[in-house]
C-alpha cells in the first residue's frame, strides 16, 4: 500500500479545509493511506515522513510566498537534505490565499523548487480550467480549476470563516488533485 503525507500550515484554517479536502480525494483510491501533519508539529520529527512514498507540501501565500511556520519546516529539513533522505519520493503542493491571484504562483515555485532540492519527483495538478458553459464573465467559484493553476492547486478564500471557503469549485479541484496524486503514486509505486 502506498502513503500519503500531507504536510500543511494553514493561519486562519481555510488551507486546512484544502488539505482535507485533498486527502478525501487520496483515500478514494483504497491502495494508499494518507495521514495529515502540521507543518510546525512535524518540522522537530522529519523522520516521521521517512516510510511516506509521497510529501504533499502545503502553506498560505503570504506576501508572496510561503508561511513563516512552513518556512520553518523547510529549513529544519536540512539534515534530511544532506542525507538525500526524501530523493525519489513524489512531492506535490498546493497553496491558498485571500487574493483571486495573491502571487500564489510564487508559493508553489517555491515548494516546487523545495522537492527539487530534495531530489523529488513533482506531480502538477493534471487539470485544465473548466469554466461554467455559457459563462461571459470568465470563472465562476463552482468551476474546477478556476484559478487556473497547473504547477500545483491553488485555492482563494476570502476573510469569511473556514466553514464557508474555499469554495465549492476550489474544495472539488482540491478532491481531483488529491485523486490525482494517489493514482499516481499507486500505479508508480508498486
Amino acid at each position: 500500500m502506498a502513503k500519503i503525507a500531507l504536510i500543511y500550515d494553514s493561519g486562519y484554517g481555510h488551507t486546512a479545509v484544502v488539505a482535507d479536502e485533498i486527502a478525501k480525494g487520496a483515500r478514494e483510491n483504497s491502495a494508499v493511506t494518507v495521514d495529515i501533519f502540521k507543518a510546525g508539529e512535524v518540522k522537530d520529527k522529519l523522520d516521521t515522513l521517512l516510510p511516506y512514498d509521497a510529501l504533499v507540501f502545503g502553506s498560505p501565500t503570504y506576501m508572496g510566498g510561503v508561511s513563516a511556520t512552513f518556512k520553518a519546516f523547510m529549513d529544519a529539513s536540512g539534515a534530511a537534505w544532506m542525507k538525500q533522505a526524501w530523493k525519489d519520493k513524489f512531492a506535490a503542493g498546493f497553496t491558498n490565499s485571500a487574493g483571486l491571484s495573491g502571487d500564489k504562483l510564487l508559493t508553489l515555485q517555491h515548494l516546487a523548487v523545495f522537492a527539487a532540492q530534495h531530489s523529488m519527483l513533482w506531480i502538477s495538478q493534471g487539470l485544465m480550467t473548466v469554466s461554467t458553459p455559457g459563462s461571459k464573465h470568465g470563472a465562476q467559484p463552482g468551476d474546477v480549476n478556476r484559478v487556473g493553476s497547473y504547477l500545483g492547486l491553488m485555492t482563494q478564500s476570502d476573510n469569511s470563516a473556514p466553514e464557508e471557503n474555499p469554495s465549492l469549485g476550489d474544495k472539488k479541484t482540491a478532491q481531483l488533485f488529491g485523486r490525482r496524486i494517489a493514482d499516481t503514486v499507486a500505479r508508480l509505486v508498486r
